[in-house]
């Protein structure tokens, strides 16, 4: 209180000063004082105000007191004189005028008598307080030393009778004492808490002394009901005690939701979480957008389960595998592939408006048309041909029980001049074309039967690793095929009904950067994929790329269903919206700040969110990437087909030489 500045940057700042092999240590020794300095202080004060002076009133509480120990530089000064009256003046009233007038303190005195009352106020502290400083060489030890003990000089107030003294005791004893933590009697000071809280105290954040190691993100203990079984995420530690961080496998059905910038962990984690699924004998699904993943995953596969992969890359341009998303059995399946379609359409345009209500009218009454077909199911690739050869339109048209599909074909488009058909198929190829017109995708959505049965891997608890590496196949390929193949997963676990809840299994699909593989049917699958045991590991880098066009539906669907939380660190635009879900015990600057490879968790135990804590990621296993090479060809062996076959299919199913003939319209951004 009596200083200008933070004492303490002094003492710091003397530290900062230290060479790279030397070193220094302040050590404070700390305990309750006896009470007896207390009462000592302010019979000491009260008998100054009855009349004594200060030395006088030193006397009567009893020289070497504990309190004239304290006090010793202020009696000093008031023996020294600084009291109204002499002694000598005070005598020689008496002999004079046969008595003494009232004794009156200096306003010295009144300021000690203040100051002691106001130390003996609050809890004492008897204090031992060592400095000790190494170096390669005595000179310089002796000038460190110096340095730090004259940083304590800015404590001595002389008016207010402090200040503190050096004692140098042998060097072997200091050293034993530092090193045991000894409490030497004859050393002790007795100061107050708030006078402690001066001396020490940690560095504020206006301290400008350079070289303090800050503690960059607040850390916090586990919840007290942490599971002992389930799968391991990482450990937390905290005052020195780790814990295995877990979770039950109940809990992981309501899914697990990560975010944090690139290279802080996120794959490490969902590496951890892949290879423990992959040991413990449950499906599993991995789709990745940059292949480091999926190569990865590939290498964790043990021997026992090499049969059970899928490994699903596009890149394969030699043995496409299969994936038609127009495979649908009931109504139901058939409605939602429709609406899935239109939804991927949307997502993959810049724009929109580009779509317009009547490309949704158009494709979806051809959609319909070509999966009533059931042995031989339509295509993407072939909804061209629906506009253009009415001998392949009546053929699948026989199909057709629907009397709106009917009325589409018999009615509305059969009164459509050519000219506008014309039209209106340049509209649709300049939507479909995109993917059409690229063979290594035609290869893969123009094959009438998928390499697989999505049902089927759930159901069997198979491996289906899906590299949908950007740099290899291109990011719009990349998005549409990874659409696609979550949208078949969502299909396949809504399927899952007809079977009792007991008897389904747990299948875990982890996604990479998923809002670029989902749509708003994102909500549907966190809100009713738990009943059907797809249990969701979502992760992605920042919030702004859930919100397209100002829809935040994939947003809100996530924050409002995904009951397990991980946040790595995030950008400053993230911060404020994350803190919310991690307070009262992190906020915005702990996010920004936090170290690589620690994430803050809320976890779900027990389907209660639990109070947030960090956790630090735990590196998977090393893999075997020769029997990941050898898994690899297995799969593409079993699962893929031979590049010429499945072309030669397409352009016979599809008719593509002939629809590219009969149509000379331009292809157009507008909307229909």
């Amino acid at each position: 209180r009596k200083t200008d500045s933070d004492p303490l940057d002094a003492i710091i700042n003397s530290l900062s000063k230290l060479g790279e092999n030397d070193g220094a240590v302040i050590q404070y020794v700390v305990r309750s004082a006896k009470k007896i300095w207390r009462r000592k202080g302010i019979r000491l004060v009260r008998q100054m105000q009855k009349g004594k002076s200060f030395s006088e009133a030193s006397r009567y509480i009893g020289a070497g007191s504990v309190i004239n120990k304290v006090l010793a530089v202020a009696k000093d000064f008031a023996v020294a004189g600084f009291s109204a009256k002499t002694k000598e003046e005070r005598e020689h009233e008496q002999q004079t005028k046969g008595y003494q007038t009232p004794y009156k303190m200096s306003a010295f005195e009144e300021e000690a008598a203040k100051g002691i009352e106001e130390k003996a106020s609050k809890a004492g502290l008897d204090v031992n307080l060592r400095i000790i400083a190494s170096a390669v060489d005595k000179h310089t030890a002796d000038m460190y030393l110096n340095n730090i003990i004259n940083a304590y000089s800015q404590y001595s107030v002389f008016e207010y009778g402090n200040k503190f003294s050096k004692i140098t005791p042998r060097i072997d004893q200091i050293v034993r004492d530092y090193i045991y933590r000894n409490f030497n009697e004859k050393q002790r000071i007795v100061l107050n808490t708030e006078e402690l809280a001066s001396v020490y105290h940690f560095p504020l954040s206006t301290t400008e002394t350079p070289r303090i190691n800050w503690l960059q993100a607040r850390s916090s203990q586990p919840p007290v009901d942490m599971p002992s079984e389930g799968i391991i995420l990482g450990r937390n530690i905290y005052r020195g005690q780790e814990t295995i961080v877990r979770m039950r496998e109940s809990d992981r059905r309501r899914h697990v939701y990560i975010i944090g910038m690139t290279g802080v962990g996120k794959s490490t984690l969902m590496e951890k979480m892949i290879q423990q699924d992959i040991a413990a004998g449950h499906g599993v699904c991995v789709v990745d957008p940059h292949g480091n993943l999926a190569e990865a995953v590939v290498s964790y596969v043990p021997k026992s389960r090499a049969e059970d992969v899928i490994y699903f890359n596009p890149a394969d341009v030699e043995r496409p595998v299969g994936l038609n998303i127009l495979e649908a059995e009931t109504p139901e399946e058939m409605d939602f592939v429709c609406q899935e379609m239109i939804s991927i359409f949307y997502k993959l345009v810049t724009d929109p408006a580009m779509i317009g209500p009547m490309f949704e009218h158009n494709m979806r009454n051809a959609m319909l048309t070509l999966m009533t077909d059931k042995e031989h199911p339509g295509t993407i690739v072939e909804i061209p041909r629906m506009f253009t050869d009415e001998e392949f339109q009546r053929y699948k048209l026989q199909f057709v029980t629907d009397p709106m599909v009917r009325a589409f074909w018999e009615k509305e488009m059969a009164k459509t001049s050519d000219y506008h058909k014309s039209e209106m198929l340049g509209y649709l190829i300049s939507k479909v074309g995109r993917f059409v017109e690229n063979e290594m995708v035609r290869n893969i959505i123009g094959q009438p039967k998928s390499g697989f049965d999505f049902r089927d891997v759930m159901d069997h608890q198979k491996i289906l690793i899906i590299n949908l590496s950007k740099g290899q196949v291109g990011e719009v390929n990349s998005n549409l095929l990874g659409l696609i193949a979550v949208s078949k997963l969502q299909m396949a676990a809504l399927g899952r009904a007809n079977v009792p809840e007991a008897e389904r299994k747990d299948f875990y699909l982890y996604i990479d950067e998923f809002q670029n593989f989902v749509t708003d049917s994102i909500a549907t699958i966190l809100a009713e994929a738990r009943k059907y045991k797809l249990n969701l590991i979502m992760a992605h880098q920042y919030l702004g790329q859930l919100v397209k066009n100002n829809d935040t539906a994939v947003r809100d669907a996530v924050f409002g269903n995904a009951g397990t939380m991980v946040a790595f660190r995030v950008g400053v635009e993230d911060a404020e919206t994350m803190a919310k879900q991690f307070a009262p015990v992190f906020a915005e600057y702990d996010l920004i700040n936090i170290g690589k490879y620690t994430a803050y968790v809320r976890l779900l135990i027990g389907n209660t969110a639990s109070k947030s804590f960090n956790m630090h990621t735990m590196l998977p296993e090393r893999g075997n990437q020769e029997l990941a090479a050898q898994i690899k060809e297995l799969s593409r062996l079993k699962y893929g087909r031979q590049r010429s076959i499945i072309t030669a299919e397409i352009l016979e199913h599809s008719k593509l030489a002939e629809v590219a003939k009969e149509t000379d319209a331009p292809k157009s951004e507008s909307s229909l």
